[in-house]
C-alpha cells in the first residue's frame, strides 16, 4: 500500500493537484456563467446552477491546496443558500460573487481574499 512517503504516491498527487489547477478557469467560468444566467431578480430555480458551481468549487478545492479559493466558495454557497430560502438578497450576494470570480481568476493560489471586505 502506498503512503505519503512514498515517492509515486507523492508524485500521483501532484499530478492531481494540477489536473484540478488547469481545471480552476472550467470552474470559475461555470460560476459566472450561472451568474450571468440569473440575472438580477432570479427565482429560486434560477440559483440551483450557481449553488451547484459554488458548491463543486467548495468542496473540492481545499483538498488540492487550494484553501481560500474553496474557503470562500462555501462562504458565498453559504449566502446563496440563506437566498434561496428568502432570508438574504440576492442584490447582496451577487457583487460578492463577482469579486471572489475576479480574485480567483487572478490568483487561485492566494492564502487570503478579500471579496466579502
Amino acid at each position: 500500500m502506498a503512503t505519503p512517503a512514498d515517492p509515486a504516491f507523492r508524485q500521483h498527487l501532484q499530478a492531481l493537484a494540477d489536473k484540478y489547477r488547469a481545471s480552476i478557469p472550467q470552474r470559475l467560468a461555470a460560476i459566472g456563467a450561472a451568474l450571468d444566467a440569473a440575472g438580477p431578480m432570479p427565482a429560486v430555480a434560477q440559483l440551483a446552477p450557481l449553488h451547484e458551481a459554488l458548491h463543486t468549487v467548495a468542496g473540492s478545492a481545499g483538498s488540492f491546496g487550494f484553501h481560500a479559493l474553496g474557503d470562500e466558495a462555501r462562504r458565498l454557497e453559504q449566502l446563496l443558500r440563506e437566498t434561496m430560502a428568502g432570508t438574504a438578497a440576492f442584490a447582496d450576494v451577487a457583487p460578492q460573487v463577482r469579486r471572489y470570480l475576479d480574485w480567483a481568476n487572478d490568483d487561485p493560489t492566494g492564502a487570503t481574499i478579500s471579496a466579502h471586505d
